[in-house]
């Protein structure tokens, strides 16, 4: 803003229902965008837990084929991608479901991509770079965190240069997502504690992204506040679907706040883990975002004081450095009370691989919006404090 002149923002979002049972909703959904036979993108332990097959069913009621594809890694590989499109055009397909985490929503929309395209997913790499819109995605989200099912990105491990590539286009921007919190009660709390971590990591640097905007602060700070009052007694207790409803819509806002306003260096250092040591994201996330937020807090130390009220601190009456420090405590508090304890070391992560992991981190387009740009020196700095 300057003076009574507002810089534009964009904010887009995809049609979305919350709420019990709307998985439910997928065959109807399906049949108002036209579609003959889908694509159920999906893991191997959502199917045993059963929500695919509830899927499916709401698929059948409305007479609309299917073929399940479950061949997707917890970090989804560019290979993975290739053989459901595959799958996708030798099945006769005409759009797709994800049922999962971020992998298969991921992968999913990978899949989307190259089924319209026809070209490997590798050559999306970066920022509008896909000529022609996906078939209809049908996103479910079975974990509360990564924000896929709502956002214009997408995360592919590249297995030949072992470095994660983000996708990002408003076409890949899911054509529904139906947000249910029942799935969430069979989350083990170690996956609960990853995913809920990613959210609050995606609130966190969407608020202080360079590209934030007065509609993804509200998402941002709502997330914060959301996940900080419910992800613990989530964990602690699966099946209560009342806080497994406020951390989906702790997940909902952080997916729209930095779909809107992108991320930071701590998902460019977590996507370069991803990628070159195939650790689990969140952890990642996780175990990065106190050492990043250490870093960046003299380029906006009000912003990360916002965040640390809506964690429930009380600032009041402390010096600037206090402040901070009581910050950057309070989410270390939430990390190590949800039972997120390791190190990067412990890991497996040496010093010997940091140089290339700077390396990698820093050509990641979510390095771009990080309110203060780091040094490959820098980089290296903050991994190895996490180390």
């Amino acid at each position: 803003m300057t003076g009574d002149r507002f810089e534009l923002r964009k904010f887009v979002a995809p049609e979305f229902v919350i709420g019990s049972d709307a998985r439910l909703l997928t065959g109807r959904y399906a049949k108002n965008f036209g579609a003959r036979h889908v694509l159920v993108v999906t893991g191997p332990n959502i199917i045993r837990e059963g929500w695919v097959r509830d899927v499916t069913a709401s698929l059948n009621e409305e007479g609309i084929a299917h073929t399940v594809f479950s061949s997707v890694s917890p970090n989804p590989r560019d290979t993975e991608v290739m053989a459901g499109a595959a799958i996708y055009a030798e099945s006769g397909c005409d759009s797709i479901v994800a049922v999962g985490g971020g992998s298969p929503m991921d992968c999913a929309k990978g899949i989307g991509i190259v089924s319209s395209n026809t070209k490997n997913i590798l050559e999306f790499e970066g920022v509008d770079r896909i000529a022609v819109p996906p078939p209809p995605v049908i996103c479910i989200p079975t974990t509360a965190g990564t924000g896929a099912d709502v956002s214009q990105f997408a995360i592919i491990n590249d297995t030949n240069r072992r470095v994660k590539i983000a996708i990002i286009s408003k076409k890949i921007v899911p054509d529904i997502a139906l947000i249910d919190p029942l799935p969430l009660t069979t989350l083990t709390p170690e996956l609960t504690a990853y995913t809920g971590m990613d959210a609050i990591t995606h609130s966190v640097e969407a608020y202080v992204s360079n590209a934030s905007s007065p509609v993804t602060d509200i998402h941002a700070l709502e997330s914060i506040r959301l996940m900080q009052a419910h992800l613990l007694p989530a964990c602690k207790n699966p099946k209560n679907t009342g806080h497994r409803y406020q951390t989906m819509l702790g997940s909902l806002c952080a997916g729209l706040a930095f779909s809107n306003a992108s991320l930071g260096a701590v998902h460019a250092m977590a996507h370069s883990l991803g990628g070159f040591s195939d650790l689990p994201h969140g952890e990642c996330n996780a175990l990065l975002l106190e050492h990043v937020m250490a870093f960046n807090f003299p380029s906006c130390p009000g912003r990360y004081e916002a965040i640390g009220h809506a964690m429930g601190a009380d600032l009041s009456g402390l010096h600037s450095n206090e402040r901070k420090e009581k910050v950057i405590a309070g989410i270390r508090s939430l990390r190590e009370t949800l039972g997120i304890t390791e190190t990067l070391g412990d890991l497996g992560v040496t010093k010997e691989k940091i140089p290339t992991l700077a390396r990698n981190a820093l050509q990641d387009p979510c390095m771009a919006t990080n309110p203060r740009q780091p040094t490959a020196h820098d980089i290296e700095r903050i991994y190895e404090e996490a180390l």
